[in-house]
């Protein structure tokens, strides 16, 4: 949907104007140029200020809490529930809390919003969000993003990192996905299954749906209300944290298998599933492991466990999953979601938790930073006006993304040379080279022309059938339709993993729980 002037929302247009007034005042931006990030310019100067920490500033403060307001022990969901309250009350400016739906047994699923615009999107700036305890025994993560919450309100008058990513950045923390499971939990049980799955025996992180095979478990509410979570909010980057390792393992999770025996014996088989976006994903998993205290060492949890160079991994080079959330944020919606394994015991006791919070301080914020990377920009109209769900992929890496109401995008790429190819109803494509650069995101707006009208063919006639891109007898040339996502070519070999195979299925299932119970 385009905005238009006679839309009620006449404030919020202005703010969208006046941001595109300032991106348009060099006209290579509005002519898809990529912004010289050597030119000079007070504007590209204030823009770059704005989104990018500046050189030499200071390493986020240690973390000192507030025993009054949250001590290192475990909170039940009522507990869990207070503190949100208390805290969105004590800091208005700074958060906003929310429901996305309820667990089987009637438990709110809270996200808190922690920015310094927290009530509504601000326009130009990612969206970001960490998801913790989807796994009910694992709840370690649960803590640690409680107390990132309170760091981030604490700090943020004081300190000069945190200030600049909640002046730059929403984000968004749902503490726990399954509160259910973790009511059954018990403190100090480091292996198992028990409060793992939610209240009607489903793993939640087997329950979303695969790119690589069908997926036939039962939807559950949890999962449900995730999904349509992520529909609504074109989030950038995401961290899903676990327990049961100590690693930060990345898309894909799922492997193509050839056969129903195959998938037996290659699902603990090392074979990485790479991604287009492999080398983003890799730098974003070393960016949490080597500012984690310990992750980046690589050394295993247990003797019969295995250890990880520089504490990353690819999902499926570790165990393959069926239905995991990491590939349905990432094929799906294009957000580069990692898995964090956080803790070597899934529910270590609580005396242990200061501990956990010195390790992964630093990787919780500096993780969150670099959402900030790559490209970012808007997709308008000749008239200046943004362009709802254009899709947009880079060439070469064949899962795209769309822009937001606003028009907005935006992508994490390492440095190098990239084309964009950018596509939405009723205008005509466009291709649009740009290039990344290590110290702070390319800004890059591109203008789409409408589908134009070619003279001199066609009478006029209406009605008739016009082959995809051809030209209809009117003379109006008919775009190739825009697909909602690009997702990857599927391999050949993929359909015969398509759907459950009889007692095969059911033997890699049950090895694959034994697994995951065991490892995380």
């Amino acid at each position: 949907m385009i905005l238009r002037k006679s839309n009620a929302g006449q404030q919020l247009q202005l703010q969208l104007f006046a941001l595109i007034l300032m991106h348009a005042a060099c006209h290579n931006l509005i002519s898809a140029k990529t912004v010289n990030p050597n030119s000079g310019g007070d504007l590209q100067q204030q823009q770059q200020q704005q989104q990018q920490p500046l050189q030499g500033l200071p390493e986020p403060r240690a973390y000192m809490p507030d025993s009054q307001n949250l001590d290192f022990v475990y909170h039940d969901h009522e507990e869990l529930t207070r503190f949100l309250r208390a805290t969105s009350a004590r800091y208005p400016n700074l958060t906003a809390l929310y429901s996305i739906g309820k667990s089987i047994q009637g438990r709110d699923l809270w996200v808190m919003v922690v920015s310094s615009s927290p009530y509504e999107h601000m326009i130009g700036k990612p969206d970001v969000k960490y998801v913790g305890n989807i796994h009910g025994n694992e709840p370690v993560g649960r803590e640690m993003l409680l107390h990132l919450i309170q760091y981030f309100v604490t700090s943020y008058s004081s300190d000069q990192y945190v200030k600049w990513l909640l002046d730059n950045t929403r984000i968004h923390i749902l503490p726990t996905m399954n509160p259910d499971g973790y009511a059954v939990s018990k403190e100090g049980t480091c292996d198992g299954g028990q409060g793992r799955y939610n209240a009607r025996g489903f793993d939640l992180n087997r329950n979303f749906p695969d790119y690589f095979k069908q997926n036939n478990k039962r939807g559950q509410p949890e999962t449900d209300a995730v999904k349509d979570w992520i529909s609504k909010i074109q989030f950038v980057l995401s961290g899903s944290l676990h327990g049961g390792a100590l690693v930060a393992s990345y898309p894909y999770d799922n492997t193509p298998n050839s056969s129903p025996l195959g998938a037996v014996f290659q699902t603990y088989s090392a074979a990485p599933s790479l991604t287009p976006d492999d080398d983003v994903l890799k730098h974003l998993s070393l960016v949490y492991a080597r500012n984690h205290a310990k992750m980046s060492r690589g050394v295993a949890c247990k003797s019969a466990t295995p250890a990880f160079e520089n504490g990353i991994t690819n999902g499926a080079a570790w165990y393959p999953l069926t239905g995991g959330m990491q590939d349905y944020n990432y094929v799906w919606y294009g957000c580069m979601e990692i898995t964090l394994e956080i803790s070597c015991c899934k529910f270590p006791p609580a005396y242990e938790l200061k501990k956990y919070w010195e390790d992964n301080q630093l990787s919780l914020i500096k993780f969150l930073a670099e959402a900030h990377r790559g490209v970012q920009g808007f997709v308008f109209d000749p008239a200046g006006m943004p362009i709802e769900r254009a899709s947009i992929k880079i060439k070469g890496r064949d899962v795209g993304f769309q822009t937001t109401k606003y028009g907005e995008f935006w992508r994490i790429l390492l440095p190098g040379y990239y084309k964009a190819e950018v596509f939405a109803e009723s205008f005509a494509p466009r291709e649009v080279e740009f290039v990344i650069v290590e110290q702070h995101p390319t800004l890059l707006n591109v203008t789409l022309q409408p589908s134009k009208r070619i003279e001199g063919i066609g009478g006029g006639g209406g009605g008739a059938m016009v082959p995809l891109g051809g030209v209809s007898p009117g003379g109006m040339y008919r775009p190739i339709p825009v697909p909602q996502h690009y997702r990857p070519q599927m391999p050949p070999y993929a359909a015969a993993a398509s759907s459950d195979n009889g007692i095969f299925s059911t033997i890699s299932n049950g090895l694959n729980s034994l697994y995951s119970n065991i490892f995380g």
